[in-house]
């Protein structure tokens, strides 16, 4: 589980009662996709003909783009964990940080879990090595849009043991 019990009112959109912009909102999107399109090669390398958990890294961006409803890049990003549910290790978890990429429009706070696997699918494709952990979430962060790093960075810092502490490590 990725989502806090309470939630930071800065990851809620101002239309719902918090002080996140439609602007940060899209912003956190493109950079989840960019996490998890960055670990789809692991997922790809078990599953190659397996199209959702790409589908899914597009719809984050189309959804970013206002060119796709919110409710169809969700479905997308579930259709995403069911290609991870059967999986086991490094795959499953890349497969898992598509799905959420793809939920980022749905609830923002999806963003750090984009993250958060494709942090663990990177630890596994080196035998749980947390320097590999490190040098993905090093990457992810030197992509952090300026407009949100501060607020990323502060999330990833609440959020660190309910993200199995990927963040930290």
């Amino acid at each position: 589980m990725i989502l806090p019990e309470i939630r930071d009112p800065r990851m809620i959109t101002n239309r719902r009662g918090g002080s996140l912009t439609d602007v940060d909102h899209r912003l956190l999107a493109l950079w989840a996709a960019d996490c998890a399109e960055h670990a789809l090669p692991v997922f790809e390398s078990v599953c190659p003909e397996d199209e959702r958990p790409r589908e899914a890294i597009a719809a984050a961006r189309a959804w970013s783009a206002g060119a796709m409803p919110m409710m169809e890049a969700r479905a997308l990003g579930g259709h995403a964990m069911g290609a991870a549910r059967p999986l086991r290790g490094p795959a499953r978890f890349a497969a898992y940080a598509a799905g959420q990429a793809a939920c980022v429009g749905h609830v923002a706070e999806h963003d750090l879990g984009a993250a958060a696997y494709a942090i663990k699918a990177a630890r596994g494709t080196s035998g749980k090595d947390l320097a590999a952990g490190r040098v993905e979430r090093d990457w992810q962060r030197d992509r952090l849009p300026n407009e949100v790093r501060e607020l990323v960075l502060e999330d990833q810092a609440r959020r660190d043991a309910i993200c199995w502490s990927v963040f930290s490590a």
